[in-house]
């Protein structure tokens, strides 16, 4: 999750999940293992986090107080991505190592591939467009 220096993430229990965000976990877990919980505060705004396993991958959703789904990223293998995509980011990385890709959908939307690289040692990420091109922007 690409978050502002001014957030703050703390792990809660779905108990303290306001109804609406229970209500959509419920729905978006199924079939689902639920690893965690999270509330996150980002410029004044809170939001609520479920991390899910689908499938033997990594789900995370992203809920406002209401419930609305506000970004959702999804572990995708490097090999199920569509080629540009998957060229754009190993271009991206050069020598590092791609260890993680996520699909990054706001809003309903599609707007990010994200990968978490590591480069002698060191973990960072990197982003490319649906298209596999390069962002004007970080999502």
């Amino acid at each position: 999750m690409v978050i502002s220096a001014a957030s703050a993430e703390k792990k809660i229990k779905r108990s303290e999940l306001p109804a609406p965000v229970q209500t959509t976990v419920a729905a978006q877990s199924k079939g689902a293992t639920v690893r965690g919980f999270s509330e996150e505060k980002e410029n004044g705004q809170t939001y609520y986090e479920a991390e899910l396993r689908v499938s033997g991958h990594s789900k995370d959703v992203l809920m406002d107080p209401l419930g609305n789904i506000v970004e959702v990223e999804e572990e995708v293998a490097l090999e199920a991505l569509p080629a540009s995509v998957r060229e754009g980011l190993l271009a991206k990385a050069a020598s590092s190592k791609l260890v993680k890709v996520e699909s990054l959908t706001k809003q309903g939307k599609l707007v990010a591939y994200e990968a978490q690289l590591v480069t002698k040692g060191k973990k960072s990420e990197i982003q490319v467009g649906p298209n596999g091109k390069p962002l004007d922007h970080q999502e």
